[in-house]
């Protein structure tokens, strides 16, 4: 018997994990002024992402999961929203390995939480 938590073995959880690895990666090289604002929002952004993917894969039912994959998605949007205030800002030249990640990480919970409601 496989002692890993279920949300372990889901793709999404897996690349957004690495998402979270990336966008941190990222934070190390913002300015130092930027650690209690644009960082600390972004930080909490990211890591929303699959905190929420687990959190729901533990409830009881298919709707609570649908509910927190879909809270997921929305701080997937806060996160790209705050990557690109971040490029606005000139602390990141180029966002084409964030959006990949994004538009990847979407389409999953898109299709997961379409098979959840129908």
């Amino acid at each position: 018997m496989n002692s890993e938590p279920l949300y372990k073995e889901l793709i999404v959880w897996q690349k957004s994990m690495e998402f979270v690895d990336w966008v941190y990666a990222m934070l190390k090289t913002f300015p130092r002024e930027e650690n209690y604002r644009l960082c600390d929002q972004l930080a909490r952004a990211v890591v929303s992402i699959p905190s929420n993917i687990a959190e729901g894969n533990g409830r009881n039912s298919k709707s609570d999961f649908a509910r927190f994959l879909s809270i997921a998605r929305g701080s997937l949007y806060e996160t790209m929203t705050q990557l690109e205030i971040a490029k606005r800002q000139g602390y990141i030249n180029d966002l084409t390995q964030a959006e990949e990640y994004a538009n990847s990480i979407r389409k999953m919970l898109n299709s997961l939480i379409t098979k959840l409601i129908t």
